[in-house]
């Protein structure tokens, strides 16, 4: 089965060039240091699947040119992960059914607590149509065409979720990862993972933690994300990362296997 990857958004929480900003990033012609807020699709022939509805959800949407959707995936409840999900509402009226969303129990809560007139007994006309469905570290999903496997990290001591997918895997806005949750990455051959930039930060990797971490897991093939404009240029520093780790940008495809 071919399936492809698609890099919706591959920035921070304010997305880049940030507001009001002047750096060289920020200001870079360069269309791979223009960065919004961190989304994935997933695709194959008969299954389409989104990893994290973010404020730029309905955008992203329209640059794939994605008109059909079966499900998303949240990693966790933070603004620049859940804020488009009102925007599921063009593929509820085209598709004519509840878009089914899987997160933690968690996440499920605080879905229904930020957009109360979603889940509402008695719904206002045109509010877009949700099932929940909480998972866990422990469980497998099948959605249509895929398999996935939820992983447990630790957004600095907060648990979310990243995603293994055939010999892909997903892991955004990580510190750490319980030891019983390495496993699960083994034989990997590419990973996506977080680096935000150089400097120590509480509950996201910087670059060099990030490396380490790729060492640790050992991938053919590594892209970063979730990076902020302190990172630097796009075509900067992918010149400075070892074989086999570069940098992911808005609008990148890959196939996996």
């Amino acid at each position: 089965m071919k399936a492809t990857i698609t890099f919706l958004g591959t920035g921070t929480s304010q997305g880049i060039p940030i507001i009001g900003c002047t750096c060289q990033v920020c200001t870079s012609a360069d269309p791979r240091d223009q960065r919004l807020r961190c989304s994935m699709l997933l695709r194959s022939e008969n299954t389409h699947i989104v990893i994290d509805t973010g404020p730029d959800f309905r955008s992203q949407m329209l640059q794939a040119k994605n008109t059909k959707l079966d499900a998303i995936l949240m990693t966790h409840e933070h603004n620049d992960h859940i804020a488009g999900l009102d925007d599921v509402r063009p593929y509820n009226f085209m598709q004519w059914k509840d878009m089914p969303v899987y997160a933690q129990e968690r996440v499920c809560d605080m879905l229904r607590l930020r957009y109360p007139y979603i889940f509402a007994e008695e719904k206002y006309p045109g509010a877009p149509m949700i099932e929940l469905h909480p998972i866990d570290r422990n469980d497998q999903i099948q959605i249509g065409d895929f398999e996935i496997t939820p992983v447990e990290l630790l957004h600095g001591q907060l648990p979310i979720l990243g995603f293994r997918i055939k010999n892909f895997a997903y892991l955004t806005d990580m510190k750490t990862i319980p030891l019983a949750e390495v496993d699960k990455l083994a034989g990997l051959e590419t990973l996506v993972v977080n680096a935000l930039h150089h400097k120590e930060h509480h509950s996201h990797l910087n670059l060099e933690q990030a490396l380490e971490f790729v060492e640790q897991i050992k991938p053919k093939q590594t892209w970063l994300v979730h990076m902020s404009h302190h990172m630097g240029l796009h075509a900067e520093v992918n010149q400075q990362l070892p074989a086999g780790v570069a940098l992911a940008y808005d609008g990148l495809e890959i196939s996996i296997s």
